[in-house]
């Protein structure tokens, strides 16, 4: 059973997430060939006070 887990910075729409989803989800059936109910695809949003760039958090930056 294939696990993907994505992080992602917080504001993406739900509709954006969807994509995502099913994206991955196609990539893992055509990699390896696992069926597609088999696979999981975890999307883990992270604050963006929470994700450094460059010695800064993603809010500092204007992210």
């Amino acid at each position: 059973m294939p696990f993907a887990q994505i992080y992602l910075i917080e504001g993406r729409s739900d509709e954006q997430k969807r994509a995502v989803i099913e994206k991955v989800t196609a990539a893992l059936h055509d990699a390896v060939g696992a069926p597609v109910e088999n696979i999981r695809v975890w999307i883990n949003e992270v604050p963006k006070t929470q994700w450094g760039i460059a010695g800064k958090t993603v809010a500092d930056l204007g992210r």
